[in-house]
């Protein structure tokens, strides 16, 4: 009988015990790293949802150490983050101590599906030895100017009492607790993620790197998008009865003749020199209400159009006409020089601004009616001087090359990423490593003293500014330089920062000498397959990429891309086609289904459910199906008779040699679906058979091993095995065997299709047509009618022409 309860606990105690899957250097094997997304330890623990990807990994995984390479397969925790801080405040719980405990449950979890896993290199960002070396790292930045602190709007979440990165905003919401979130002004620490958007001495850019990676085209175009690399021209406008210029930066130089009003951001420096007296007030009130709002609130292109006139004109420099100059919220301050002349009768947002406050349009390209709407399209430029006739590209160069000869402006590129803003105003995350002298100013930890832990003494409860700031064993320090009184850092890392190097660290865990050592990276790294939901498209991975490539600049490492190809699992939803949550009482707990069906049910059902990167409703009935197909696996070992030279047919060993085919095929294309519907028919095939063959049963345990591993250690063992089959060769197939021998050779009069018969492959024409004339359906559609043509489609049909 088929007893997951005894079988699973078996095996994963040997594999615990045996270190059957503890990664080690092998010059003899070619290496191939496996990386999930490391999971965040909530108390909550793991859902259906989550062993999704990890089972991808590990089907992946066990099929490499079986065709002969060497296998890293780490896990661990991305333990730092608001939801233990917050839970610290509700319940007065220390987060470390509730951060363990939710280690311990997840990696109980984990450990009972059965994951192939080296737990000998387990990592905790939150362990002082882990965030010992992410200040490391800090500094790293810090003495190669990198990382820097300036005084910045950012986004700030009331309610978590903390700045949010633009990524963390969704819809204007903090993607945390939803509550919105608002604008503020603070000294903030930013690692210049910008200095790597383009090629950088022999490291490829941001940009460079996405053409060399084998990445989702969606997780790539939106990479690029964030990005937002544009190429245009900046423009300097004077100003009426003012010495100031504006400088605006544009992606549509060509379009300048049309350019009737002008934008600056609300938080424009200029806007409080130029505004006059009379709009003073409506533009404090604008101010005011844009501080609430979003950079994304703020860019949306179909919110309604808000914005009021300061009072002054700039002068448009190509036809000296006065242009009225207005504030707006979706100008930002952040993006090209934080203005922009606005051309609404061929920018839709520019557009629908001048139609509601009532602002002329020029057309200055043909072909649209702007009356009616903006036109983006292209076609030859009118009512633009030197200019008219021209297309759109030949008149972007000429007035960039005439602005340049002016000298009141010049061909430019800009990006829409902004460096990355680190610093985070609460308790549970690594201490930033600087110290604030007021004779020395900002003074790096000594690396000697790392690393900077976080202190006990402290009051979780948000207040705007660090918890770190009440602590005095934290805040009082004497300065390195100079001995003197001098206060610590207080705000601690953005949580992203932990996840951004710690593929590097599961190469050489235990070292406390560096974060790892350039051998253990370059036997190990990159990552060659990398897993993970697709909501990390931009944050996460960008910030790794960033990382490894400062390492790859100062030469730590031989390779600039952290992340050789990467894969996103698709959501499981609950039974109710929704989101699984807590709140909609539709979440499903592994524990429960592995206790009524077995770990290897649960793994083969959620391989089975559907493609990988789709999105799937879980279906507690469809997973009977999974187990009855592992029980009738099991039966063909435990109640056949299994003889070691029984005589398989010609077709079972086709069938055989076929499935290995499309089982290895099918994993190395991440379509495990298809895989278990082939190893299905199989089994369904060889249930006919009274007695089955001991080395076609061997086969067969091997390709499904990484599917459902317990069961087919068992399976092997049941086959006169002693050793573990983790590392047996994959079975090879046999190229004549996965040819079929005949095929369906279709008939059709007129293209329409009268009958179709087996036949040998490789049939001759001539016997292909005689066939297809023998055939019933054939010969009564031909009857009385005159034959004009024959056609032969080799290995496929015979289509017979009529009058």
């Amino acid at each position: 009988m088929y007893d997951p309860s005894k079988i699973e606990p078996k095996w994963q105690k040997y594999w615990a015990e045996n270190n059957t899957f503890k990664a080690e250097v092998n010059p003899n094997k070619d290496k191939y790293y496996v990386l999930d997304m490391f999971p965040y330890p909530s108390g909550a623990g793991l859902h259906v949802g989550h062993p999704e990807g990890y089972t991808a990994t590990d089907i992946v995984s066990r099929f490499k150490r079986m065709n002969g390479l060497n296998v890293l397969h780490p896990m661990g925790w991305d333990a730092f983050g608001l939801p233990a801080e917050n839970y610290a405040i509700k319940t007065k719980i220390h987060p470390k101590e509730t951060t363990q405990k939710s280690m311990g449950v997840f990696r109980g979890q984990i450990q009972s599906i059965g994951f192939s896993y080296d737990w000998n290199r387990e990592i905790n960002t939150s362990s002082p030895e882990y965030y010992k070396w992410t200040q490391w790292f800090f500094l790293f930045l810090y003495k190669n100017g990198l990382a820097y602190k300036k005084l910045a709007p950012v986004n700030w979440c009331e309610s978590c009492k903390t700045v949010l990165a633009n990524e963390q905003v969704i819809d204007g919401s903090c993607e945390r607790c939803k509550n919105e979130v608002v604008q503020k002004e603070l000294s903030q620490w930013f690692f210049k993620i910008t200095d790597f958007i383009e090629d950088n001495g022999k490291t490829d850019g941001l940009l460079t790197g996405l053409k060399k990676i084998d990445w989702p085209n969606g997780t790539l175009i939106s990479q690029e998008n964030w990005i937002g690399k544009s190429t245009g021209a900046n423009v300097d406008f004077k100003v009426k009865n003012s010495k100031e210029v504006i400088q605006v930066y544009t992606t549509r130089p060509d379009t300048l003749f049309g350019a009737t009003y002008m934008v600056l951001s609300p938080e424009h420096p200029l806007v409080d020199k130029l505004a006059t007296s009379e709009y003073a007030d409506k533009i404090e009130k604008y101010r005011e209400v844009t501080k609430k709002k979003s950079d994304l609130e703020r860019t949306e292109l179909n919110k309604n159009k808000t914005g009021e006139f300061i009072g002054a004109y700039a002068i448009n420099p190509v036809n000296n006409k006065e242009i009225p100059i207005w504030i707006a919220d979706y100008v930002l301050t952040g993006y090209g020089t934080g203005a922009i002349m606005a051309v609404p009768a061929h920018d839709e947002r520019d557009w629908e601004f001048a139609k509601k406050f009532d602002i002329p349009m020029i057309e200055v390209i043909s072909g649209g009616n702007i009356e009616k709407e903006a036109y983006v399209g292209d076609g030859k430029l009118v009512n633009s001087d030197f200019l008219n006739d021209s297309n759109v590209e030949d008149a972007k160069s000429k007035i960039i090359q005439w602005l340049e000869e002016k000298k009141i402006g010049e061909g430019a590129i800009n990006y829409k990423l902004r460096d990355w803003s680190v610093s985070r105003q609460r308790y549970w995350g690594s201490p930033i490593p600087i110290i604030h002298c007021e004779d020395c100013g900002e003074v790096p930890v000594p690396e000697k003293d790392l690393p900077v832990e976080l202190p006990d003494d402290v009051d979780f409860v948000p207040t705007g500014v660090s918890p770190l700031h009440k602590s005095k064993t934290f805040q009082d320090v004497t300065c390195p330089k100079c001995g003197k009184k001098a206060k610590r850092e207080a705000d601690t890392m953005d949580t992203f920062v932990c996840s951004s190097w710690y593929m590097f660290r599961y190469t050489d865990p235990q070292n406390d000498k560096e974060f790892a050592s350039k051998e253990a990276m370059k036997n190990w790294c990159p990552v060659d397959l990398y897993v993970g939901g697709a909501e990390h498209t931009v944050m996460h991975l960008l910030y790794a990429r960033f990382f490894t490539k400062v390492l790859h600049k100062f030469g730590y490492i031989d390779f600039d891309e952290p992340f050789t190809k990467l894969r996103h699992q698709g959501m499981i939803l609950g039974e109710d086609g929704e989101k699984m949550s807590k709140s909609r009482g539709n979440v499903i707990n592994p524990d429960d289904v592995i206790k009524k069906y077995g770990a290897d049910t649960l793994r083969v059902y959620e391989m089975f459910m559907g493609p990988f990167e789709a999105v799937k409703p879980w279906s507690t009935k469809s997973i009977e199906g999974s187990f009855r197909f592992l029980q009738k696996v099991w039966k063909l070992v435990e109640e056949k008779e299994v003889i070691d030279d029984v005589v398989v047919t010609k077709d079972l060993a086709s069938l055989l040699h076929k499935t290995i085919k499309k089982v290895t095929e099918d994993i190395e294309s991440f379509n495990f679906n298809t895989a278990i519907s082939h190893m299905m028919i199989f089994a369904n095939e060889v249930q006919k058979h009274k007695s089955v063959s001991k080395p076609l049963m061997e086969k067969f345990a091997l390709i499904l091993s990484p599917f459902a591993p317990h069961l087919c250690e068992e399976l092997w063992s049941m086959l006169g095995h002693k050793e573990t089959l983790a590392y047996e060769k994959w079975p090879e197939y046999d190229e004549k065997l996965v040819v079929d021998s005949t095929f369906n050779l279709v008939f059709s009069v007129n293209g329409k299709v009268r009958g179709k018969k087996e036949v040998e492959v490789g049939i001759s024409e001539e016997d292909a047509i005689s066939t297809a004339l023998e055939d019933e359906g054939v010969k009564r559609n031909i009857e009385g009618k005159e034959v004009i043509k024959k056609i032969y489609v080799p290995n496929k049909l015979v289509n017979i022409v009529i009058k």
